[in-house]
C-alpha cells in the first residue's frame, strides 16, 4: 500500500505507523468500541504509545505543536490511519480539521485558548452544523439564530449529529446572524461555544445503525450567551469557514476509506484462500475472481483520484471538481468492497467475530456525511457543464 510513497522520512513514518495501527490499535478495537472507563484507559495508553513512537499529530502545523507534514504527505499516512476506525483517536489526527479551521480563521485569543490543548489531545472539538428540521446538505437553510445583546451573542437553536459533543470542550456553532435580505451564502456565522455554557444541552446520544449509544449527539441551545469575541472568522462568512473545513476533510475521509477498503480486501483474499466449499477453495471460483478483481480496480481508481485531489489542493489549484468526484466515488467503492468481503465470509461476515459487520455499518454513513452522494454529483456536474475543461484529465 505504501509502494509509491515519496522517498525518505515519509516512507519510514509510514512503515512505523502501519506497525502501530496493525499491531497495537487493531487488536484493541473490541475494547475501544465499548464506551466507558475501560475504553478510555486503553485509548490513553495507545495515545501515549503514539507519542513515544513519534506518530502523534503528524499533520497538524508545526507552529502549533504538530508534526508539520505537508498536506499530501499526510494524506498518504491517513490511508494507514484509516485501517482502524479508532486510528484517528489513537494518533491525534481527529482534531486536525478543527485545528486548521481555528488556525486559519480564529483570532489570536481563540487560537491561544483552544489549539494547544487540541493538538496535545487534552480536549476534543465538535461542530454544530446539521439540524433535524432542515436539509443538512444545504447550510443556507440553517435555522439556529444568534443575536447580539450588547457585547454578547445569544444563541437559540437545535442541532443534531454533532459528533463528540458530550466529550468536547467546545462546539463551533453555525447560526444565522444576518437578515434574510442578505445574500443566501452570507447569512450565517460561526461562533465558538464552550460546551459548559449554560443553555447548551445534550439531549441524547442518537442511536444509529447498531450503535447505541453512538458518538453523534442531539443538542439544544437555549439562550446560550457567549462573548462577541467568540465569533470565528468574519460575521456572515460562516459558509466560507464551513466549506474551508469540509474541503480538506473530504479528502481525509476518502483516504481513510481506502484504509478500510484495503483491510476488507485483505480479509476477503485471506478467506477465499482458506475456505473450502463445493469441491474447491473459494479462491478457485470464477465469481470470487470477479469480486477480487473489481475490488482491486475500485480501490486503485479511488486512490489515484484521492491523491490527485490532494495534489491539486497542495498546489493551491481549484480542487472542487476533484473532491466532488472522489467523495461519491470513494463512498461507493468503500461500500462495494466491504460488501463483497462480507459475502465471501458468508454467515461469519454477519457476526461480530470479524470487523466486517462494523465496517459495513460505518461504510453506509459515508454516503451521507459531509454531503450526500447526490449533492456531490449534482454540484460537480453543474461545474463541469459550465466548464467542461474543468474535468481533471483535461
Amino acid at each position: 500500500m505504501t509502494h509509491d510513497l515519496p522517498a525518505g522520512g515519509v516512507a519510514e513514518l509510514a512503515s512505523r505507523l502501519r506497525s502501530f495501527i496493525d499491531d497495537e490499535v487493531i487488536p484493541q478495537e473490541t475494547a475501544l468500541a465499548v464506551h466507558g472507563e475501560a475504553a478510555a484507559a486503553v485509548l490513553a495508553r495507545l495515545r501515549g504509545r503514539a507519542k513515544e513512537l513519534g506518530l502523534w499529530a503528524l499533520g497538524h502545523p508545526a507552529e502549533v505543536g504538530g508534526g508539520g507534514l505537508p498536506f499530501l504527505d499526510f494524506v498518504y499516512l491517513n490511508e494507514i490511519i484509516g485501517r482502524s476506525e479508532f486510528g484517528q483517536l489513537a494518533v491525534g489526527s481527529v482534531s486536525m480539521q478543527d485545528t486548521l479551521m481555528l488556525h486559519r480563521h480564529g483570532s489570536q485569543q481563540q487560537r491561544d485558548r483552544w489549539i494547544g490543548p487540541m493538538v496535545a489531545g487534552e480536549i476534543l472539538p465538535s461542530v454544530g452544523l446539521t439540524e433535524p428540521d432542515v436539509a443538512g446538505s444545504d447550510p443556507t437553510l440553517i435555522e439556529t439564530r444568534a443575536e447580539l445583546d450588547g457585547d454578547t451573542w445569544v444563541i437559540n437553536g437545535h442541532k443534531w449529529f454533532t459528533t463528540a459533543a458530550e466529550q468536547a470542550a467546545f462546539c463551533t456553532v453555525f447560526a444565522r446572524t444576518e437578515p434574510d435580505t442578505a445574500p443566501r451564502h452570507e447569512r450565517i456565522s460561526a461562533i465558538i461555544v464552550p460546551t459548559d455554557t449554560p443553555g447548551f444541552e445534550i439531549v441524547r446520544a442518537i442511536p444509529t445503525m447498531g450503535h447505541d449509544p453512538s458518538d453523534h449527539y442531539e443538542v439544544r441551545l437555549t439562550d446560550v450567551r457567549v462573548p462577541v469575541a467568540n465569533l470565528l472568522g468574519e460575521r456572515g462568512r460562516g459558509f466560507v469557514v464551513a466549506q474551508d473545513r469540509l474541503g480538506a476533510g473530504r479528502i481525509f475521509h476518502c483516504m481513510r476509506w481506502l484504509g478500510q477498503a484495503q483491510r476488507a480486501y485483505e480479509l476477503m483474499c485471506a478467506r477465499a484462500n482458506t475456505r473450502f466449499a463445493h469441491g474447491s477453495l473459494l479462491a478457485e471460483k470464477g465469481e470470487i475472481h470477479r469480486y477480487i478483481a473489481e475490488s482491486a480496480a475500485q480501490i486503485h481508481a479511488a486512490r489515484l483520484m484521492t491523491l490527485d485531489a490532494a495534489r491539486a489542493m497542495d498546489a493551491g489549484a481549484d480542487y472542487r471538481v476533484r473532491v466532488g468526484l472522489v467523495k461519491f466515488w470513494g463512498a461507493r467503492m468503500l461500500h462495494d468492497v466491504i460488501d463483497r468481503a462480507v459475502q465471501v465470509h458468508g454467515a461469519l461476515g454477519l457476526t461480530a467475530d470479524t470487523p466486517l459487520e462494523r465496517m459495513y455499518r460505518q461504510a453506509r454513513y459515508a454516503r451521507v456525511y459531509d454531503g450526500p452522494d447526490e449533492v456531490h454529483r449534482m454540484s460537480t456536474a453543474r461545474r463541469l457543464l459550465r466548464d467542461p475543461g474543468a474535468a481533471p484529465w483535461l
